[in-house]
């Protein structure tokens, strides 16, 4: 039993080594630990402010990035409507200027069509004038070969010439 009940001996130097044992760690060592241990609680507290203040930072990057993606869509579907409003309007703008191309080309081809049909006609005029003066002159030769049927032809003219005046 001696075991379980130490002598007051023993227990007398093992708490004046604790009291010694005490009071060096309470002079020396648990100012630097407390010291050690706020510094450390500082720094948490400051890693977790900056992870907040980042988080922070993180959230408004988003918004802001949320809010210039649709700025951008809004300035391409604006680019987009305008470039279809454009694309419209030049066509319209071809399809008139296409029209106007084609009424010239056609005026200036009917107008070319006009001369070509007047020069023909006037050319005919001139071929059945000719045709008509040679056979009115072979007409009238075969009917002339006498004195007497020129004779009575020249009669006849004056005449005419002198009733109409």
């Amino acid at each position: 039993m001696e075991l379980f009940m130490p002598e007051f001996g023993l227990v007398f130097w093992m708490f004046l080594a604790f009291v010694g044992l005490y009071v060096i760690l309470a002079k020396a060592a648990w100012p630097f630990i407390i010291k050690s241990m706020e510094t450390r609680a500082d720094l948490i507290d400051k890693g977790v402010a900056y992870a907040q203040e980042a988080k922070s930072h993180l959230d408004n990057a988003k918004a802001e990035a949320d809010k210039v993606i649709a700025e951008a869509q809004k300035q391409q579907a604006d680019i987009l409507r305008d470039a279809a409003k454009m694309k419209s309007q030049i066509i319209e703008e071809a399809k008139g200027q296409a029209a106007v191309e084609a009424k010239k080309v056609t005026d200036a081809a009917q107008l070319a069509i006009e001369q070509a049909r007047k020069e023909s006609e006037r050319q005919l005029r001139q071929e059945v004038g000719a045709y008509a003066l040679q056979i009115a002159e072979k007409v009238i030769r075969h009917n002339m070969e006498g004195d007497d049927a020129q004779q009575a032809l020249v009669d006849k003219l004056l005449n005419e010439v002198e009733t109409k005046n």
